[in-house]
Protein backbone atom coordinates (compact mmCIF):
# COMPACT_ATOMS: atom_id res chain seq x y z
CA UNK A 1 0.00 0.00 0.00
CA UNK A 2 1.55 3.13 -0.86
CA UNK A 3 -1.08 5.60 0.87
CA UNK A 4 1.14 7.10 3.84
CA UNK A 5 0.10 7.58 7.46
CA UNK A 6 -1.15 10.27 7.83
CA UNK A 7 -3.50 9.79 4.33
CA UNK A 8 -5.04 6.69 6.29
CA UNK A 9 -5.60 8.82 9.10
CA UNK A 10 -7.05 11.40 7.36
CA UNK A 11 -9.60 9.23 5.46
CA UNK A 12 -10.37 7.70 9.28
CA UNK A 13 -11.02 11.10 10.72
CA UNK A 14 -13.30 12.70 7.80
CA UNK A 15 -14.82 9.45 7.19
CA UNK A 16 -15.29 8.42 11.08
CA UNK A 17 -16.24 4.94 12.41
CA UNK A 18 -19.56 4.19 11.51
CA UNK A 19 -21.86 3.30 14.04
CA UNK A 20 -25.59 4.28 13.35
CA UNK A 21 -27.18 2.71 16.92
CA UNK A 22 -24.99 2.76 19.74
CA UNK A 23 -27.72 1.26 22.08
CA UNK A 24 -27.01 -2.01 19.64
CA UNK A 25 -23.60 -3.80 20.12
CA UNK A 26 -21.51 -3.70 17.45
CA UNK A 27 -21.00 -1.23 14.26
CA UNK A 28 -24.31 -0.95 12.07
CA UNK A 29 -24.62 1.48 9.02
CA UNK A 30 -25.85 4.57 9.04
CA UNK A 31 -26.84 7.13 6.10
CA UNK A 32 -24.15 9.12 5.13
CA UNK A 33 -25.37 13.45 4.66
CA UNK A 34 -26.03 12.32 0.71
CA UNK A 35 -28.39 9.88 1.68
CA UNK A 36 -26.69 6.79 1.43
CA UNK A 37 -26.31 4.03 4.07
CA UNK A 38 -22.40 3.66 4.62
CA UNK A 39 -20.58 1.22 7.27
CA UNK A 40 -17.15 1.11 8.93
CA UNK A 41 -15.32 4.15 7.31
CA UNK A 42 -17.48 5.33 4.72
CA UNK A 43 -18.04 2.53 2.84
CA UNK A 44 -21.40 2.11 0.77
CA UNK A 45 -23.43 -1.14 2.16
CA UNK A 46 -24.47 -2.43 -1.06
CA UNK A 47 -27.30 -5.09 -1.88
CA UNK A 48 -27.15 -8.08 -3.29
CA UNK A 49 -27.26 -7.08 -6.94
CA UNK A 50 -24.67 -4.56 -6.21
CA UNK A 51 -26.68 -1.72 -5.75
CA UNK A 52 -26.25 1.12 -3.31
CA UNK A 53 -28.61 1.45 -0.54
CA UNK A 54 -30.04 4.77 0.03
CA UNK A 55 -33.24 6.77 2.00
CA UNK A 56 -35.35 5.52 5.37
CA UNK A 57 -36.76 2.82 3.30
CA UNK A 58 -33.65 1.19 3.33
CA UNK A 59 -32.83 1.36 6.77
CA UNK A 60 -33.86 -2.66 7.11
CA UNK A 61 -31.91 -3.92 4.11
CA UNK A 62 -28.79 -1.75 5.28
CA UNK A 63 -29.10 -3.78 7.67
CA UNK A 64 -29.23 -7.04 6.82
CA UNK A 65 -26.53 -6.52 3.90
CA UNK A 66 -24.06 -4.72 6.55
CA UNK A 67 -21.24 -6.66 6.57
CA UNK A 68 -18.84 -5.20 9.26
CA UNK A 69 -19.74 -4.84 12.52
CA UNK A 70 -16.13 -4.71 14.67
CA UNK A 71 -13.33 -2.28 14.59
CA UNK A 72 -11.26 -4.86 13.35
CA UNK A 73 -13.77 -5.61 10.28
CA UNK A 74 -13.94 -1.69 9.76
CA UNK A 75 -9.90 -1.84 9.85
CA UNK A 76 -9.87 -4.59 7.23
CA UNK A 77 -12.44 -3.20 4.88
CA UNK A 78 -11.03 0.20 4.69
CA UNK A 79 -7.66 -1.05 4.20
CA UNK A 80 -9.25 -3.20 1.46
CA UNK A 81 -10.91 0.20 0.08
CA UNK A 82 -8.00 2.20 0.11
CA UNK A 83 -6.16 -0.75 -2.40
CA UNK A 84 -9.02 -0.33 -4.93
CA UNK A 85 -8.68 3.50 -5.13
CA UNK A 86 -4.47 2.76 -5.28
CA UNK A 87 -5.44 0.29 -8.10
CA UNK A 88 -7.27 2.62 -9.64
CA UNK A 89 -5.14 6.16 -9.30
CA UNK A 90 -1.97 4.00 -10.67
CA UNK A 91 -4.47 3.48 -14.15
CA UNK A 92 -4.29 7.53 -14.88
CA UNK A 93 -0.21 6.69 -14.92
CA UNK A 94 0.31 10.08 -13.64
CA UNK A 95 3.48 11.19 -12.00
CA UNK A 96 2.55 11.99 -8.78
CA UNK A 97 4.69 11.92 -5.39
CA UNK A 98 3.57 9.87 -2.68
CA UNK A 99 2.21 13.02 -1.17
CA UNK A 100 0.28 13.76 -4.07
CA UNK A 101 -0.86 10.02 -4.61
CA UNK A 102 -2.29 10.14 -1.27
CA UNK A 103 -4.27 13.02 -1.06
CA UNK A 104 -5.96 11.92 -4.42
CA UNK A 105 -6.78 8.53 -2.49
CA UNK A 106 -8.28 10.24 -0.06
CA UNK A 107 -10.34 12.54 -2.40
CA UNK A 108 -11.16 9.47 -4.61
CA UNK A 109 -12.35 7.62 -1.80
CA UNK A 110 -14.73 10.59 -1.09
CA UNK A 111 -15.94 11.32 -4.37
CA UNK A 112 -15.66 8.23 -6.40
CA UNK A 113 -13.33 7.46 -9.19
CA UNK A 114 -15.93 7.96 -11.95
CA UNK A 115 -15.94 11.87 -10.97
CA UNK A 116 -12.36 12.61 -10.22
CA UNK A 117 -11.64 10.45 -14.15
CA UNK A 118 -14.45 13.47 -15.41
CA UNK A 119 -13.07 16.44 -12.92
CA UNK A 120 -11.30 19.63 -14.14
CA UNK A 121 -9.35 18.97 -10.67
CA UNK A 122 -7.51 15.56 -12.85
CA UNK A 123 -7.18 17.96 -16.26
CA UNK A 124 -5.42 20.57 -14.25
CA UNK A 125 -3.16 17.93 -12.45
CA UNK A 126 -2.38 16.81 -15.99
CA UNK A 127 -2.12 20.23 -17.12
CA UNK A 128 0.48 20.92 -14.60
CA UNK A 129 -1.29 23.89 -13.83
CA UNK A 130 -0.40 26.14 -10.70
CA UNK A 131 -1.01 25.47 -6.68
CA UNK A 132 -3.55 28.26 -7.03
CA UNK A 133 -5.26 26.42 -9.55
CA UNK A 134 -5.17 23.53 -8.25
CA UNK A 135 -6.62 24.01 -4.82
CA UNK A 136 -9.81 26.06 -6.18
CA UNK A 137 -10.34 22.74 -7.79
CA UNK A 138 -10.19 20.81 -4.88
CA UNK A 139 -12.48 23.53 -3.16
CA UNK A 140 -14.73 22.68 -5.75
CA UNK A 141 -15.77 19.59 -4.56
CA UNK A 142 -17.19 20.67 -1.03
CA UNK A 143 -21.07 20.27 -1.66
CA UNK A 144 -23.64 17.23 -1.00
CA UNK A 145 -26.86 17.97 -2.56
CA UNK A 146 -26.17 21.34 -3.59
CA UNK A 147 -25.27 22.86 0.55
CA UNK A 148 -22.14 23.39 1.43
CA UNK A 149 -20.86 21.08 4.23
CA UNK A 150 -18.21 22.49 6.51
CA UNK A 151 -16.50 18.96 7.05
CA UNK A 152 -15.95 18.76 3.14
CA UNK A 153 -14.58 22.12 3.52
CA UNK A 154 -12.01 20.93 6.39
CA UNK A 155 -11.12 17.18 4.16
CA UNK A 156 -10.53 19.52 0.74
CA UNK A 157 -8.38 22.11 2.58
CA UNK A 158 -6.51 18.93 4.25
CA UNK A 159 -5.99 17.03 0.79
CA UNK A 160 -5.22 20.21 -0.99
CA UNK A 161 -2.14 21.29 1.29
CA UNK A 162 -1.04 16.93 1.79
CA UNK A 163 -1.11 17.19 -1.73
CA UNK A 164 1.47 20.17 -2.14
CA UNK A 165 3.30 18.99 1.23
CA UNK A 166 7.35 18.31 0.02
Amino acid sequence: MRTTRQALDMIKKFESLHDGDLRQIGLQPKMCPAGFWTEGYGILVRDEAGNRLAGASDKMKALQCSKIHTVAEAEKALISEIEKRETQLYSLHLPLSDNQFSALVSFIYNVGFENFKSSTLLKKIKDHASEKEIRIQFMKWIYCNKEILPGLIHRREAEATLYFKN
